[in-house]
């Protein structure tokens, strides 16, 4: 059980909360939109854009390992700050990009930076906070990602009912906006923070300990992915998180087609669908993750998270030989439940990771963890639209099958190394200064 110990803010952990929900708020004027988005700031054909996005959404899922090394080079904070730069400027070149080369350009730019952004965001957090602030901070973190990313999907939709066309010039620009401020915002916060310090309970012989943890840099080494890859346990992390990352991706890739093709609903209900899916995060999160913290274990916690999940989708694969008139009822109760299962496996299964990141490491690991959501959310589409055509359960049967695999995972998978935590990650960065190669290994 974990302890209930009272919460530490960072010096400037407001200021960072505020630019995450602004960041949220810019991301929420194009997502929901998204292809129709860059038509309309770009004037290209709608299959140039697709192909143009498939192309620098992989290039860009392959650089990821390499911003993980730079994050461990030059600090997760300056990278941070660069990368809230390049989205911005990336956002508010968008409309002058009329070419095919130059929207492939910025494109690239700006795909290499978005994917990078999570690890990057998480090795931050992960210098920030330890123990069960770990947690606080994520479900907070995610709560105002959710509450932004509906505010601004409002924003974006009465922009374009007033301004037309050039409604998406203008989301455009502000979305470069917001995450130029989010930047400013971020560069308040200081280097360090609460994480930078041992905590109390931390002997002298734990801190010495952690420069031979495997996986934690030794004396003159060169630290770099091989020593990620040799961490198993992390590795399961990773595997899990890939089985049950299948589902997060059944919101936006496979329920709209769901909805519409197999139970022949109105379009509309993918709608009401996505609002109850935001509301309840953003209202439910902080609550879910205080009850995380107080009585549930995170590798518990996070594996209930996934088990949730699984009995929203096998749920969802009753619908079809079920289907009548309480169809949409039953299919926002299934909702209710993955929400659910969301909000209390996401905050548990991102402090689990952070702990089992060594400080010298952080960024490699941060960027291994995060392509198991690249590469979920890059097969999904294809994966969830050719069992769909096969048979519309097919879809959901799988996922109750991933989803429970990746509960289990969690469940054997054993709790991350003390050595390894925040908690004496000073030691280790004492005991093993690091020298980071120019390049990815």
């Amino acid at each position: 059980m974990l302890s209930n110990s009272t919460s530490r803010r960072f010096p400037g952990e407001r200021s960072l909360l505020t630019g995450t929900a602004i960041d949220a708020l810019g991301n929420g004027m194009y997502i929901p939109f998204s292809l129709v988005f860059f038509r309309h700031v770009t004037g290209l054909p709608l299959p140039v854009i697709g192909l143009v996005l498939t192309v620098t959404g992989l290039v860009a899922m392959v650089s990821v390992p390499l911003i993980g090394t730079a994050v461990d080079r030059f600090g997760a904070r300056r990278m941070q700050l660069a990368l809230y730069t390049v989205r911005g400027l990336g956002f508010a070149a968008y409309p002058f990009a009329g070419s095919l080369p130059a929207f492939a350009a910025v494109a690239l730019i700006t795909a290499v930076a978005t994917r990078g952004f999570p690890a990057v965001q998480q090795a931050r957090l992960g210098e920030l906070v330890d123990g069960a602030d770990r947690v606080r901070i994520q479900a907070l973190t995610r709560s105002l990602a959710n509450a932004g990313l509906g505010a601004g999907s409002l924003v974006a939709a009465l922009l374009v009912g007033y301004a037309g066309d050039g409604g998406y010039t203008v989301a455009a620009w502000l979305n470069a906006a917001s995450f130029l401020v989010a930047g400013l915002l971020a560069r308040r916060v200081p280097a360090g923070g609460p994480a930078a310090e041992p905590d109390a309970g931390t002997t002298p012989a734990a801190a010495t300990s952690a420069a031979t943890t495997p996986g934690a840099a030794a004396p003159g080494a060169r630290p770099g992915y091989r020593a990620v890859f040799a961490d198993r346990p992390f590795l399961r992390l990773t595997a899990a998180n890939f089985l049950i990352a299948l589902g997060y991706a059944s919101l936006s890739v496979l329920l709209p087609v769901f909805i519409t093709g197999v139970l022949h609903s109105q379009a509309s209900v993918t709608g009401i669908a996505f609002a109850v899916n935001t509301v309840l995060c953003a209202a439910l999160g902080v609550p879910a993750g205080r009850l995380v913290n107080r009585f549930a274990g995170r590798q518990r916690a996070a594996a209930a998270g996934a088990a949730l999940f699984a009995a929203a989708f096998a749920g969802q694969a009753l619908l079809v030989p079920l289907a009548g008139h309480w169809t949409t009822a039953a299919l926002m109760a299934a909702v209710v439940v993955a929400t659910l299962g969301e909000i209390v496996h996401n905050p548990a299964a991102s402090a689990l990771v952070a702990d089992a990141a060594p400080a010298a490491l952080r960024g490699r690991y941060m960027a291994a963890y995060q392509l198991s959501w690249s590469l979920s959310g890059a097969i999904a589409p294809s994966l969830f639209t050719g069992l769909s055509a096969l048979d519309g359960r097919l879809p959901w049967l799988l996922l109750t099958v991933t989803t429970l695999l990746g509960a289990a995972v969690l469940l054997r998978t054993g709790a991350p190394r003390p050595a390894a935590t925040a908690a004496t990650a000073p030691a280790t960065a004492a005991a093993a200064p690091v020298a980071t190669p120019a390049v990815a290994r």
